[in-house]
């Protein structure tokens, strides 16, 4: 089977998260910066089989934010470049809520705690569990 990368956008830096291969265990991968975010894709999806890229959805309830007008742009670019997977938005509320908790009882470490791309990646992969825990319809 191929992997499940999910997306956690920020206007500075993404958070990236991939499935194992079966598809059953998310796991934090990396974070880049956003405007490097397709080239680093690319050479994902060329070493990597890929099914589906899930990109995190900040819904709100306010007017469109920014971060929602990117994450609508990503989405659309990522669906041209790779017509071949599919791409689905998924919501992410509170999950840098939840990745904050659980970073905060998991990594011991102040320093480590405050290092710029954790945050990212473990939003990404609360993202991908969360879309992979879904009931297939």
């Amino acid at each position: 089977m191929a992997r499940i990368l999910a997306l956690d956008m920020g206007e500075k830096r993404t958070g990236i998260a991939v499935s194992d291969p079966m598809q059953i265990i998310a796991q934090a991968l990396t974070t880049v910066e956003t405007p490097a975010l397709l080239p680093f894709l690319k050479d994902y999806v060329a070493r990597e089989p890929v099914t589906t890229i899930v990109i995190g959805d900040p819904r709100r309830t306010r007017e469109e934010e920014p971060i929602q007008q990117l994450v609508k742009r990503t989405a659309a670019l990522l669906k041209k470049t790779f017509p071949e997977l599919t791409v689905t938005l998924h919501d992410e509320r509170f999950t840098s809520r939840m990745a904050q908790q659980s970073i905060l009882q998991s990594v011991p470490s102040k320093k480590k705690r405050q290092e710029k791309g954790l945050l990212d990646r473990v939003s990404a992969t609360i993202i991908l569990q969360s879309f992979m825990s879904q009931p297939i319809l």
